[in-house]
């Protein structure tokens, strides 16, 4: 069994990344927190409760893991990690360039939320997380989630500009015939 839950370690690292960059401000930031995620399960497997979700369990740990270490210390968000990646090959180049800027958008906004949000809209809107399920690996009450969603949510179309202010709201109301 432990053979396995390491296989499964390793085909959750992906996630765990993609999780901790969603709590950590940079990617190095995130890789270490992922390292110490990953090495703090393999050495509490005995503590894994079979039969549960092993995912949850990580997400618990790494969360745990930064708010005892990352959150009383949140440095500032250094330059956006986007220029870091991979160029694309046979890409048109144009559209490349407006989704790393509409990702960075993303990103930055994302960054702004409070915490607590971002690891629910993370967890539920990127990782494909049910309530219940969120909600056990951030050991939070599920009405708690649905609320720091909503919030999340509404903060981010805010930010992003994909809301539209009660007085556009009404001058569009009045337009109609």
């Amino acid at each position: 069994m432990t053979d396995q839950l390491k296989q499964q370690i390793i085909e959750l690292l992906p996630r765990l990344r993609a999780f901790a960059r969603s709590l950590a401000p940079s990617w190095d930031e995130a890789d270490d927190l992922v390292q110490q995620t990953v090495e703090k399960g393999l050495g509490n497997l005995s503590s894994f409760a079979s039969g549960t979700r092993l995912d949850s369990w990580l997400f618990r740990i790494m969360r745990n893991t930064w708010i005892d270490q990352y959150r009383a210390a949140r440095p500032v968000v250094a330059i956006d990690d986007a220029a870091a990646s991979h160029p694309l090959v046979g890409e048109d180049g144009r559209k490349v360039t407006e989704a790393r800027l509409e990702l960075s958008r993303v990103r930055a906004a994302m960054d702004r939320l409070p915490p607590d949000q971002r690891a629910v809209l993370m967890l539920v809107c990127v990782e494909g997380m049910r309530y219940r399920e969120a909600a056990e690996a951030l050991d939070i009450p599920n009405g708690t989630v649905m609320s720091r969603l909503a919030r999340a949510r509404t903060a981010l179309a805010e930010e992003l500009g994909m809301t539209q202010t009660p007085r556009a709201k009404q001058e569009k109301r009045n337009e109609r015939p």
